[in-house]
């Protein structure tokens, strides 16, 4: 590189002043008409040149390399079928022919799973930008055309774009492809999921015939099979049992086709996570006489904007005896039949606040309630002195679900309620605010409670007067009891001696009966951040946890160690390999827990395609090939030349040297040293002297003329 550079040892205005000068100089010589202006005229130029400095700038430079880029899809599609095989192929082959150019490099990046699917577009935009476009020679990508951010493709490459297509022109594949579902819907009402079964590639005519077997299954139990037709959306109806996360496993029958197997039955099935809700609690609260604690129940349930309550107070006075019958006693008629028999399972709590068996209900609807617990209800009941006498529930058809068998004996002394072993376990109790510990008090005492014993399984969480149970809580058949020995809890609402957690206790023991699944005892949780980070924690009323056993949707198996965090909790943090359904067990407990979408977007299509790529490859000059009729050879051409095309043996791709270079130095020469500027400009106007004396001597007359 030279070019000629200008140094001036005077300010620009000198030179440019003596070359004004030195120009009209030779304006008035050609005006008066002498001789000797042009020489003249260049002598002052040539000064005011050498003022100017004039030089010649030298630059040194050194080639650039050619740079390629070698984009490798590695991603979880990839996988499938002989792709793995022709991309190390293909990777080495061109590797060792760009390596046989000279000046050229290879700039060779993999592209791994992302929960967003093959993010193909967005990785060759970042390194396209990465290198200087003017030595960008070629792309090349081994990919199966299947991207999922095509948004991101650059509008344009200033180099040929080549597509490697992995694969097999006679690839197919069946998938389930779920078109909408809910995130949350309510409990024991339906909720609809559409799905679509879908055929993609070259589909063997057998496999196109006759319907689908559709299999549905909620949290892994009872599956259901259904014939559905091919490329249809359908609307399939899911009932949710229970609050919490429900996981949905839906999957295909895989296609028999022959020798012609699919792709793969990872796209076969889906886990679609819902979490039920329960619409309102309806909850029924009987209070057996007016007392200093009715409204403690009242309050707590009226607060709660998700609970229905119906309320019913029994007014007679227990020690009042004049005849009149019970039924004409209430406000309003206690519709006792409507309640206890026609609509008792429209219920899911059922409390009986210091309720006396007076005859209001006949044994036939006390069966009935023992009826209704079974088969999955809840029954609460707020004991008070009524339960040591004769009218006590323990007597009636409903005392063979209670949790406890009263003595007879009533303590009548203060006490501080105290959490038991059980207790620090139980999630109705574990936590609550100033829990009693060692000889501190932090709760205040209780006036009255009722002596029982507690039934065998049982579980008794807090204490009170002489170590009593004070809390026992037992499971019956598919439903929940518990009972609370005391009516003195009202005392904490009060601030009495400091008060307690009355308002939390009432609501965790309701909500319990209730079975809300934060409440759980006996619970498995997986609590998911971060994509694949899980972690585990094991609720047990038991010494000890796990090991986990983990089923991959692979069918692997792994286990992990749970760890004591505090009383009655186990956790474990793991990361899953990947998306997908997993299968938890400890011991007896089960669960389903689905990682990542419903279904892996990798998997949502799998036959290879060049339309996502084809437009920015075709405005590149580049060339799709599949792989599956062999590796290209890579040639060099001309840019602007044709960069693909056929060969003797197979096709062809070029890249498009650029023949970059960089200026390593600079070295500066003056275009003359001064002696010889300084000769120039003297000789120049010698010459405009002696021109203009041979033409001033010529117009003089000879000697004596």
């Amino acid at each position: 590189m030279t070019q000629l550079r200008f140094d001036p040892s005077l300010p620009w205005l000198v030179p440019a002043a003596l070359a004004v000068l030195a120009l009209l100089v030779m304006v008035f010589s050609i005006w008066r008409g002498l001789r000797g202006w042009l020489w003249r005229g260049c002598a002052g130029l040539a000064a005011a040149a050498a003022l100017a400095g004039p030089a010649m700038e030298l630059g040194q430079r050194s080639g650039l390399s050619d740079i390629v880029i070698l984009l490798e899809d590695r991603t979880a599609s990839q996988d499938l079928g002989e792709r793995p095989g022709q991309i190390d192929a293909a990777s080495k082959d061109i590797a060792r022919q760009i390596a046989a150019m000279p000046d050229t490099e290879l700039r060779r990046i993999s592209l791994t799973d992302d929960v967003d699917g093959t993010l193909l577009a967005t990785r060759l935009a970042r390194a396209v930008a990465a290198e200087p476009a003017s030595r960008l020679a070629g792309v090349i990508t081994i990919t199966d055309g299947l991207l999922h951010d095509s948004a991101m493709l650059p509008e344009t490459i200033d180099a040929p774009l080549h597509v490697l297509l992995t694969g097999q022109p006679d690839d197919w594949d069946r998938r389930l492809v779920i078109e909408e579902a809910p995130a949350f819907a309510l409990i024991d009402q339906e909720a609809r999921i559409r799905l679509r079964i879908s055929d993609d590639g070259e589909v063997p005519a057998s496999a196109r015939a006759g319907s689908v077997n559709l299999r549905i299954s909620i949290d892994g139990e009872d599956e259901q099979l259904f014939a559905v037709p091919l490329d249809v959306s359908l609307d399939l109806p899911v009932t949710i049992d229970h609050a919490g996360q429900n996981v949905v496993q839906i999957s295909i029958d895989a296609p028999d086709a022959g020798d012609r197997t699919e792709l793969t039955d990872r796209n076969n099935s889906a886990a679609v996570s819902i979490t039920g809700v329960r619409d309102r609690l309806r909850v029924l609260l009987v209070s057996g006489e007016p007392h200093a604690g009715e409204r403690t129940w009242r309050n707590l349930l009226k607060s709660d904007a998700a609970v229905d309550l119906i309320h019913f107070t029994i007014l007679r006075p227990p020690d009042k005896s004049d005849g009149v019958p019970v039924d004409e006693l209430s406000l309003i008629a206690f519709p006792t039949r409507e309640l206890f028999l026609e609509r008792i399972d429209d219920f899911d709590l059922i409390i009986f606040d210091r309720y006396r068996v007076r005859g209001i209900l006949p044994p036939d609807y006390f069966r009935n309630i023992v009826r209704y617990v079974e088969d999955g209800g809840a029954i609460l009941v707020a004991a008070g002195p009524e339960m040591a006498g004769v009218e006590s529930l323990n007597l009636s058809p409903m005392g063979t679900i209670l949790p406890a068998r009263p003595t007879g004996r009533v303590i009548e002394q203060p006490f501080l309620p105290q959490l038991t072993d059980d207790g620090r376990r139980h999630p109705v109790t574990a936590g609550l605010t100033g829990a009693p510990e060692g000889n501190e008090e932090h709760w205040g005492r209780w006036l009255r409670m009722a002596e029982v014993i507690p039934e065998a399984g049982a579980a008794t969480v807090m204490t009170g007067a002489e170590d009593k149970p004070l809390l026992v809580m037992n499971r019956v058949g598919k439903g929940r009891v518990a009972m609370l020995t005391s009516d003195q809890v009202w005392l904490w609402g009060r601030g009495f001696e400091g008060g307690g957690p009355q308002l939390e206790l009432l609501r965790r023991i309701a909500h319990w009966s209730m079975k809300e699944p934060e409440l759980e005892e006996e619970a498995l949780l997986a609590d998911v951040s971060g994509g694949l980070n899980v972690r585990f924690t094991r609720r047990t009323m038991l010494e000890s946890a796990g090991p986990l056993e983990i089923t991959r949707p692979d069918g692997e198996t792994e286990t992990i160690s749970l760890r004591e965090t505090e009383k009655g909790r186990f956790t474990a943090s793991w990361t899953a390999p990947s998306a997908g359904l997993y299968r938890l067990r400890d011991h007896d407990l089960e669960r389903v827990l689905a990682l990542g979408p419903a279904a892996p977007r990798e998997f949502e299509r799998t036959v290879a395609d060049e339309a996502g790529m084809a437009p920015l490859v075709k405005s590149s000059g580049g060339k799709v090939v599949r792989l599956s009729d062999g590796i290209p050879d890579l040639r060099a051409v001309k840019v602007g030349a044709r960069a693909h095309g056929r060969g003797v043996r197979r096709d062809w791709i070029g890249i498009t040297p650029r023949d970059a270079a960089t200026v390593t130095g600079l070295r500066r020469k003056p275009l003359m040293p001064d002696w010889a500027w300084l000769c120039l400009i003297a000789g120049l106007a010698l010459a405009g002297w002696l021109v203009e004396g041979r033409n001033r001597d010529r117009s003089l007359p000879p000697n004596g003329a």
